[in-house]
């Protein structure tokens, strides 16, 4: 179970960096498929002119004529394991009078795990795997504009069993859908706009509910520039721009009356209790953005909502804002926490030997220390989850994209998350002939990221 935990992290860590500040469910919908797409930073929301469009954008869809059959390989993580494989299949096909209709189906294989008991023995094996099913619709608004919908049922298979006092399989069913649109001739003749909002659905669970997930919704925007656009030379700008939609809240006081609960859900006086008065969540959980927008947003960055810290960061605190105040002992002009100088050597907390002074009486009293016992301050966080850390969250696509005729293609790109610490190069070819289609994508990193050699294969086919 050991390694499966590590493989599982790491993914997260690697799909989407932004998950050390905010969590989901069903993590896998957001690897990036389509050998072209990761040849050119994996930036497609704009370009969306295959069968991989039901993935990246299907408003896509409805500008193509025809049929098609397209499929990837890739060895997913190759710097971390050798048996984590990711499978993709899409299809697509024209109906004059109705529409586009297509779809694709993903399944991501995370291996062998070992299965052990609460004493750590042996008890077999067992295979992790996460899969899912899309359904795609498209239709033309005007000769520029598209429109596109998915429909998607997903299957998570973590693990048999639960481990020990939890019963039932770690297994997960969920629905979904996504929603995309795009926009050829927008602003300039030769600039197309994309736009997908994915993975909107309730929340992922697995052995407990109580510990549900939000589904990874996922905006996008995508401008594609065609810088050279004749018979035989056609040379494309792609920049994409990812928002993770999912919100994270440490333990928070949302009433702003100085304590962490204290109230059920319908509000009423419960000491213990979770919520605030106005039955509001206050301990830490995950949330859409789309379903906490004004909560969340203004109280944080406008007021700067106070959080409950314990002595490292957020998470077991004591459920009360502040209460300290900061005397400067040692005169170094630094917050040094709770530290206690005994110069008298006493043993004991003097006046003025300690940094952090106990306040009295009540939250929202005056004299009300700002800072918990540890010297970090509760009241007021603005600074830290400001507009400014928000942007620092977008993660960057940006590709180039040069065809020679309709028959080979030279591509390369960049891959930027600033929180993430990823910054990968990418590079790939193109090959069409006779209706048939090879992709290759390559993506570069630094030694031993898991990501670095990561090799996607694409094939395509397209039908009368």
């Amino acid at each position: 179970m050991k390694r499966f935990w590590i493989v599982l992290s790491l993914m997260i860590a690697l799909i989407n960096p932004v998950f050390s500040q905010s969590e989901a469910g069903a993590i896998f919908l957001l690897i990036a498929p389509g050998a072209r797409a990761g040849g050119m930073g994996e930036a497609q929301v704009a370009v969306a002119n295959d069968a991989y469009a039901s993935y990246w954008n299907p408003a896509g869809l409805g500008f193509l004529d025809g049929k098609e059959l397209a499929m990837m390989h890739v060895n997913w993580l190759p710097g971390l394991a050798d048996d984590l494989y990711y499978e993709f299949l899409a299809f697509r096909k024209r109906y004059p009078t109705l529409g586009t209709v297509g779809g694709h189906l993903i399944f991501l294989n995370l291996g062998e795990q070992i299965r052990t008991s609460e004493t750590g023995d042996e008890l077999g094996t067992f295979t992790s795997y996460m899969t899912a099913m899309t359904m795609s619709y498209s239709t033309l608004i005007s000769e520029t504009k598209s429109f596109g919908i998915n429909t998607k049922l997903s299957y998570q298979h973590l693990v048999e069993i639960g481990a020990g006092s939890e019963r039932g399989k770690g297994t997960s069913i969920d629905f979904g859908f996504d929603l995309g649109y795009m926009q050829k001739e927008w602003l300039l003749p030769n600039l197309t706009l994309g736009l997908n909002l994915s993975n909107l659905g309730p929340k992922v669970s697995f052995i407990d509910p109580d510990q549900a997930d939000p589904q990874p919704t996922n905006l996008s925007f995508g401008l594609n520039y065609a810088l050279v656009k004749g018979d035989f030379n056609k040379l494309n700008i792609v920049y994409d721009i990812d928002k993770l939609l999912v919100s994270s809240y440490p333990d928070m006081d949302w009433d702003g009356n100085g304590y962490i609960g204290g109230f059920d859900e319908d509000g009423n006086f419960s000491p213990g209790n979770d919520y605030n008065e106005d039955g509001k969540l206050e301990i830490a959980h995950t949330d859409p953005i789309y379903m906490a927008l004004f909560t969340s947003w203004f109280n944080d960055w406008i007021l700067g909502g106070d959080i409950d810290y314990g002595s490292s960061g957020p998470g077991n605190g004591d459920g009360i804002i502040g209460g300290y105040n900061w005397v400067d002992a040692d005169n170094d002009g630094n917050i040094d926490g709770g530290k206690w100088f005994d110069p008298d050597s006493n043993g004991q907390v003097d006046p003025g030997e300690n940094e952090m002074v106990q306040s009295t009486g009540n939250p929202g009293d005056d004299g009300w220390g700002a800072y918990n016992e540890y010297g970090k301050k509760e009241v007021g966080n603005a600074s830290d989850r400001s507009i400014k850390n928000e942007l620092d969250r977008l993660v960057h696509n940006m590709g180039v994209e040069y065809w020679y005729g309709k028959y080979f293609a030279i591509r390369t790109g960049f891959y930027y998350d600033k929180t993430g610490k990823i910054s990968n190069p990418t590079f790939g070819i193109g090959l069409r002939f006779a209706g048939y289609g090879f992709d290759f994508g390559y993506t570069y990193g630094e030694q031993g990221h898991p990501l670095t050699n990561t090799m996607r294969f694409s094939l395509n086919m397209e039908f009368e």
